[in-house]
């Protein structure tokens, strides 16, 4: 089952910072280079000004207040500051006050203007980047060959293109610019706490250790958290993906029960590593608070001490401004916590979303491909062997194709039938160049499929499937599938050929009736039949059917068939088949058989050689007997 899957790569930790990673995030971010550094160069002057109102209420307090009394002792700074208020500032305390007032009014309308507009512009590149990186995951996935889903679950897939960029969103938004906005709030406070005076900030930074201290127990237990968390979550998905999909398999065998059990299961476990986060934050933060406070608390003891024993030592409006400072001070520390998680957790969705980007397109047009344009439809295969993985216990390729070669040549219908597992539609996927093969050569036209344009190569190929697939969207929607000149004309034209035009007429919509996700409103022979529209509307020169009428009823095949019957004439078809009734008129019949190309010829050639397809031929009309009892 999904939740039993490997899920290594959501497991990994991965560096709090990786410059090679980083490298590649900050790429994202180069088509919004200004944005980004007007929302630093906004960052640094709204950090600068986080430093303006303990000094506006130190001024407020020695100079109007009363808060210094004779001389006290002053650095540098604080002189500097007193004598920048005495020449800027009124003596008197009521206009003076109000001078103040409205300087603290500007100094946080000012703040807010550009905390306000940073956190805009960042969340709007963030938005941007996020935006770019999963137009290229799809586009990426899109161009992958099948043998990679055949190995990696959908769920999971869906994991890296939803969670994983949700993390890196983060970074871009709150992440990488606000950094700098912490360190340089940190670099502002100390250097303004330093130049006041040097002894209350020395004993301010006296709990720095231990903050250090509990933010280093904080990180290791939330980093095991965190990670424990993304394990569910993929789990989750995974989980959710496949018993969505399945769900008539779940309700038909009545696994409703087992079903929620499992869910519960992994469920609980996303549930019990998010509360370890929530306790690991919830004595964090109130563990930095407390340190903050004991700052603090040192400060007016210390502060209170040394003015009691000389009040000239230090003013009451400087213990009062590096209680303000001690506040701002820890916020940044916080935050840096925080940025640390949230960058580290980025390093390791980045290494997967890069590991999924540069994950080969093996199956790509070559640089300079064939020119490939059809003009009779010839296909030919020439000692293909082909295998989709190799045996576990030899370590040889487990070959599924076993030297086949036949020519199908313009015009003609060609079948292929044989038991289940013979490699019947794997020759369709081959010449699809869905997989390539390990040996030999397929021709189209006398051009190699791989030496062609996948483009130009496969919309030269109209296919029914047995599993048709819809789309969410219109029944025109799904009948053009976007091509341009697929007009109205065909797609209606193409539905009275299938017999679909009686049903269509029948809808309140017609042909802009909603489609729902994967064709859920619609029986299957009728998402059959709108596949048969969808091949006959784009005029192929190839048709391609693989059990194309196995999920439509006796009626409705003989009507298909009269529409067959116009559709493959002067055209290549190559037709899969179980039910041997359906292609007794094909001008040559290939009979499959353990990967190799047993028999070959017409219906009647080959049930006057009594081999393998005479036989096949005898199964299916034995099964099709009814047998009758005695009245």
């Amino acid at each position: 089952m999904a939740e039993h899957g490997n899920y290594h790569e959501e497991e990994a930790l991965g560096k709090a910072y990786d410059h090679r990673l980083m490298r590649r995030l900050l790429r994202y971010l180069r088509p919004y280079r200004w944005q980004v550094a007007f929302a630093l160069a906004v960052i640094i002057v709204d950090s600068a000004l986080q430093v303006i109102p303990p000094l506006l209420t130190m001024i407020v307090i020695d100079r109007y207040l009363g808060g210094s009394t004779g001389a006290p002792r002053l650095d540098p700074f604080a002189v500097f500051l007193r004598d920048q208020a005495q020449h800027f500032l009124s003596a008197d305390p009521w206009v003076g006050l109000s001078q103040v007032a409205g300087l603290l009014l500007l100094t946080l309308f000012l703040a807010f203007s550009f905390e306000y507009a940073q956190t805009y512009v960042m969340q709007m590149v963030g938005q941007r980047a996020m935006f770019d990186m999963r137009s290229e995951i799809f586009g990426h996935l899109q161009r992958l060959d099948l043998a990679f889903y055949d190995r990696h679950p959908v769920g999971r897939l869906l994991t890296r293109v939803t969670t994983d960029v949700d993390v890196l969103n983060e970074l871009f938004a709150s992440g990488v610019v606000a950094i700098f906005g912490d360190i340089f709030t940190l670099a502002f406070i100390v250097s303004v706490m330093l130049a006041i005076d040097w002894r209350l900030a020395l004993v301010t930074f006296a709990v720095v250790p231990l903050i250090f201290a509990v933010t280093m127990v904080f990180r290791r237990y939330v980093r095991d958290a965190f990670r424990r968390v993304r394990t569910a979550v993929a789990r989750i998905n995974a989980f959710l993906q496949e018993h969505i999909s399945g769900m008539v398999v779940v309700q038909l065998f009545n696994r409703e029960e087992r079903a929620a059990r499992q869910f519960d299961r992994i469920n609980r476990t996303h549930l019990k590593a998010f509360k370890d986060t929530i306790l690991a934050h919830s004595l964090f933060y109130p563990a930095v608070e407390f340190l903050g406070t004991l700052a603090i608390a040192m400060i007016l003891w210390f502060g209170g001490v040394a003015s009691l024993k000389n009040p000239d030592a230090v003013s009451l409006g400087i213990i009062i401004a590096f209680t303000q400072y001690a506040r701002r001070f820890f916020q940044p520390i916080q935050d840096l916590s925080e940025k640390y998680n949230i960058l580290q957790s980025a390093m390791a969705s980045s290494e997967r979303v890069f590991t999924l980007l540069d994950t080969p397109v093996k199956i790509a047009s070559p640089r300079a491909p064939q020119a490939l344009s059809l003009t009779g439809g010839r296909v030919e295969f020439r000692n293909v062997w082909f295998a989709y993985r190799d045996h576990p216990a030899t370590g040889e390729p487990d070959w599924v194709l076993k030297d086949i070669s036949f020519v199908a040549e313009p015009g003609e219908t060609l079948a292929l039938v044989g038991h289940t597992g013979a490699g019947k539609t794997t020759i369709i996927q081959l010449l699809l160049r869905f997989y390539d093969a390990q040996r030999g050569e397929i021709l189209l036209d006398g051009v190699n499929v791989q030496e062609a344009d996948l483009r130009a190569l496969r919309e030269n190929f109209g296919i029914v499937l047995q599993d048709p697939f819809l789309f969410s969207g219109t029944i025109e929607s799904n009948i053009r599938l976007g091509t341009g000149w697929v007009t109205e004309e065909d797609v209606a034209q193409a539905a009275e050929e299938v017999r679909l035009g009686d049903f269509i007429e029948t809808l309140p919509g017609r042909f802009q009736e909603e489609v729902k996700e994967r064709g859920a409103t619609l029986s299957v022979g009728q998402r059959q039949l709108l596949s048969f529209a969808r091949a006959l509307a784009h005029d192929p020169h190839i048709l391609i059917l693989d059990e194309a009428t196995s999920s439509v009823d006796t009626g409705t095949e003989m009507q298909i068939r009269e529409a067959l019957a116009r559709l493959i004439e002067d055209r290549t078809s190559i037709i899969i088949a179980h039910r041997l009734s359906t292609i007794q008129r094909a001008d040559k019949i290939l009979v499959l058989h353990k990967g190799r190309l047993r028999e070959t010829g017409t219906h009647q050639e080959l049930l006057a050689q009594r081999g393998i397809y005479y036989r096949l031929y005898q199964l299916q009309y034995k099964d099709q007997e009814i047998p009758v009892g005695d009245d």
